[in-house]
């Protein structure tokens, strides 16, 4: 397993944790919003930072993907 996938695994974790879910939905919630290959490739990024920073960036991620679906949604009606 790379290390990529062992910090990916270990954030999705303690992202659930910080939620009080379990790693099941919040990867499920990162697939819907196309964000878990986005969030791997943010190795570099996250895994040099405190976790509390790399949960407010995904955070922030979630509310923009939300908000453009939102809107999406919005403007088709």
């Amino acid at each position: 397993m790379s290390k990529e996938m062992e910090f990916l695994i270990f954030l999705l974790e303690q992202y659930a944790d910080y939620k009080n879910t379990t790693a099941d939905e919040i990867l499920k919630l990162w697939d819907d919003l196309d964000l878990t290959d986005f969030i791997c490739d943010m190795y570099e990024r996250y895994h040099t930072e405190r976790l509390e920073n790399a949960f407010d960036d995904i955070d922030e991620l979630i509310r923009e993907r939300r908000d453009g679906k939102n809107n999406l949604i919005s403007r088709d009606i």
